[in-house]
């Protein structure tokens, strides 16, 4: 309680600092949980743009119609600024990042390419027996070919 003068009484001064110290942690994992998560929405959306541009690819050229390799090239290039993919990577074919395309037939029985990219991505701040350390993110896009 204030007194008169403005100070506070002699039986409540530490409270201010003990209410910080107690609410601290929470306000830290608040602050570091909603960067995480802003991460993890980045690293799902570019999946997902790596998945239709790898099938846009396939769709549009009927001689590689079910060429992962070349599937695997245009989703690398929207993958490029995650954190463990990054400009070193040259390959689809093994952990952090997948990438299958196959020739299917569509929903209209016309003929469709699917492409899968699976990306496996580093939590930034992981919590130990909370949240794992790797999160994996799959998305698979069919697009009809074009003639």
């Amino acid at each position: 309680m204030l007194c008169a003068s403005g100070t506070l009484k002699k039986n409540q001064r530490g409270t201010s600092i003990i209410e910080f110290a107690l609410l601290m942690p929470w306000y830290f994992f608040l602050v570091v949980g909603a960067f995480d998560l802003g991460f993890y929405m980045y690293a799902l959306i570019a999946t997902q743009n790596a998945a239709r541009v790898g099938a846009l690819y396939c769709s549009s050229s009927t001689t590689a119609a079910a060429d992962s390799d070349n599937a695997c090239s245009y989703a690398l290039d929207q993958l490029r600024g995650l954190p463990n993919v990054g400009t070193g990577l040259s390959t689809c074919l093994a952990s952090p990042l997948t990438v299958t395309a196959s020739l299917v037939a569509g929903p209209d029985s016309s003929n469709a390419t699917s492409v899968q990219v699976t990306y496996t991505t580093p939590q930034l701040v992981p919590i130990p027996g909370l949240l794992p350390g790797v999160m994996t993110i799959s998305r698979t896009v069919i697009m009809a070919v074009r003639s």
